[in-house]
């Protein structure tokens, strides 16, 4: 017996791979953006791992609230045949809610795709569930009130619902990155599969590394002088395996197969020079420093980030090695520079996601 997922939103799949890496079997996925679901299936092809039993979807998952809801709920029935729970797992697009986006809310179309994913959730009745969003959903006033609305209708439905605005620093991800994360559990299962457990004893922090505050307070360097090509040793009193150039070095991005995908501009070597290593001080243009975590991996809204010690942008074998991926895990190379780095700046840490599943697989652990 395996727990199963069915996996909606899912890009190009971190967080379906932190699931598959711990226990967890993925049996359907869905994806919007055709350019993700075939980086979907070209990273578990290159990694070498199992395709979902009930395939892929390449489209809305609303088809599912109407002409192809018998073909669903009868794939999680067949699911559940050995014994086996059935969960779902995703994160709706979330420029709706986030800051750096246009803030139209649950009003917008992304914002919409969270109440589908609800509504697909209560429909199908599967028996535990992982949303996950931005942090504007859980913490702007007016969008907070959408997100309650959400977790009063599962509540409705019969789920006990424990939330946590978590951040990638906390579980071993080298970038400042929070997440609002909400686990669900049909009452009736919790009842009659674990006597005596409650929601309470869901072990949010089992899998940390980390204490956010204690870990901000660590004497991490500021800024230094810009050298292209420049050596520098890591500075005592932090921890290396949360620095960038740990991750390039454990990556090995200078010969990964994306180690040459990144945006080189017509115009503007000359200002990428003049940015000091470690100055992520404005909206666009920060170089990342080398003996620090990044900001958050995150690349639309004219944001560049640039290299520590060289004088372009970020490959996305460096992007990749900050949301903490295998170094097997590879891009297409057909894929756009554009949509790598969506594709990319939209995906949950792997290391993040990997603490995710371990917590809701010892959840379910009788």
């Amino acid at each position: 017996m395996q727990n199963k997922i069915f996996s909606f939103f899912s890009g190009s799949g971190f967080l379906d791979l932190g699931f598959e890496m711990n226990g967890f079997d993925i049996e359907f996925v869905n994806e919007f953006h055709p350019a993700f679901m075939n980086a979907y299936k070209y990273s578990r092809e290159k990694m070498q791992l199992r395709k979902p039993k009930y395939g892929y979807f390449n489209g809305d998952i609303n088809v599912f609230l109407d002409e192809r809801k018998d073909e669903l709920q009868k794939w999680i029935a067949d699911a559940r045949e050995d014994g086996s729970l059935v969960g779902f797992i995703g994160g709706p697009p979330c420029p709706d809610f986030s800051i750096a986006g246009k803030q139209r809310g649950k009003d917008g179309e992304n914002g919409k795709l969270s109440l589908s994913y609800i509504n697909l959730i209560i429909a199908m009745k599967p028996e535990f569930f992982l949303f996950e969003n931005v942090k504007g959903l859980w913490r702007t006033k007016r969008h907070r009130e959408f997100f309650d609305e959400l977790k009063g209708m599962l509540n409705a439905a019969g789920y006990i619902t424990t939330e946590r605005l978590t951040n990638a620093l906390e579980f071993g991800a080298p970038q400042d990155r929070d997440r609002i994360l909400m686990f669900g559990i049909r009452e009736d299962i919790l009842t009659d599969r674990y006597p005596g457990k409650t929601i309470d004893d869901f072990p949010w922090e089992k899998y940390q590394k980390y204490k956010l505050a204690e870990l901000k307070e660590l004497p991490w360097p500021k800024t230094d002088p810009y050298k292209e090509g420049s050596a520098t040793e890591c500075p005592s009193g932090i921890p290396d395996n949360m620095t960038v150039e740990y991750w390039f070095r454990k990556n090995d991005v200078e010969n990964h197969p994306n180690a040459k995908d990144y945006f080189t501009p017509k115009a503007g070597k000359a200002k990428m020079e003049v940015i000091d290593e470690g100055d992520d001080s404005k909206k666009s243009y920060k170089r990342l420093h080398r003996w620090r975590y990044s900001p958050t991996v995150a690349y639309g809204n004219n944001e560049v980030h640039l290299h520590p010690y060289k004088t372009r942008r970020l490959s996305a074998a460096e992007a990749l090695s900050l949301q903490t991926l295998p170094k097997e895990f590879v891009l297409p190379p057909e894929m756009t520079l554009t949509d790598k780095f969506k594709t990319i700046g939209n995906g949950v840490p792997f290391i993040l996601s990997s603490g995710i599943a371990k917590t809701i697989r010892d959840f379910l652990s009788a």
